[in-house]
């Protein structure tokens, strides 16, 4: 299994280099760089944090986890920006994409939030065209043929068609392993039904925030950034964090036997320690299996 760490993009420090990061979390050896998408927050925008990171590394892959790819309303323009970060970084970007379930984030640009799947198919239609050369002349071409691997988030039947039609594979949220390993049944099962090769891909997310004051900064993250969901939501999240190396682990190991292919770790506050904190964890965490 793959392990992947998030870019500090929320609430971010001026003071801490996205750049830095993305150079340590590489030198770690983690699989990717992450970054969590929103608008109405305080948070570096999605695309524009992983072309830094783009910029500052040479080999580690570039995923949306995930982009609320509606909100993007000129397709056109999105599937542009997606191929030129692409052929920039040298084919390393993957996009996981979802609807979302904010509806302000959509009434901040004037999009329609009860239309957001709908938006979201034609998106994706727009960007698959538009990467094969099928889009009236809008370039560039990205560096991975076809495009950008896309990963779909969510536990509904329209996630299960996007990944089927378009996907490599579904990504799960930061909700805990017995969220991830409920769903994969279903994403298997409807892989094999469209008769599509191979396996699909399986990606899950989780919260962690190592070192001193740990708890307090992963509840304080969490419970702000979940404020807009119903309690039982954000106190699932809450639950399904890790705040020390011997939890790190143990998620690990259940990701791992849940059939998970890469498990992305987000960071929750903190410095540029959280990266050597979690690649010891990580490290440690192989010694012992």
């Amino acid at each position: 299994m793959d392990i992947a760490i998030g870019l500090p993009t929320l609430h971010p420090d001026p003071e801490l280099s996205i750049a830095v990061w993305a150079r340590r979390a590489e030198e770690g050896g983690f699989s990717s760089l992450g970054v969590i998408d929103r608008v109405v927050y305080d948070n570096y925008e999605c695309l524009t944090a992983l072309a830094v990171a783009a910029g500052a590394t040479s080999r580690i892959r570039l995923t949306s986890c995930v982009l609320v790819a509606p909100l993007r309303a000129n397709h056109a323009l999105f599937a542009k920006s997606a191929a030129t970060l692409d052929r920039l970084s040298g084919g390393r970007l993957v996009l996981g994409l979802a609807p979302g379930p904010r509806e302000d984030d959509y009434a901040s640009g004037d999009v329609d939030f009860r239309h957001r799947g709908k938006l979201l198919d034609a998106l994706v239609e727009q960007a698959v065209r538009q990467w094969d050369g099928r889009g009236d002349g809008v370039g560039p071409a990205p560096a991975t043929p076809g495009g950008p691997p896309l990963l779909f988030g969510g536990t509904s039947e329209a996630t299960l068609r996007r990944m089927t039609a378009h996907g490599i594979g579904w990504i799960g949220p930061a909700a805990g392993v017995a969220v991830f390993r409920a769903f994969v049944p279903a994403v298997r099962q409807a892989w094999q039904e469209a008769n599509r090769a191979g396996t699909p891909r399986l990606v899950a997310t989780a919260n962690f925030a190592l070192g001193p004051d740990a708890e307090p900064r992963l509840r304080g993250s969490i419970l702000d950034y979940y404020s807009f969901a119903a309690g039982p939501y954000a106190q699932r999240s809450l639950a399904a964090g890790l705040t020390t190396p011997q939890e790190v682990a143990r998620e690990l190991a259940a990701y791992a036997e849940a059939g998970c292919d890469e498990l992305i770790l987000l960071p929750n506050g903190g410095g540029l320690e959280q990266v050597d904190l979690l690649a010891d964890a990580v490290q440690s965490s192989s010694r012992g299996s």
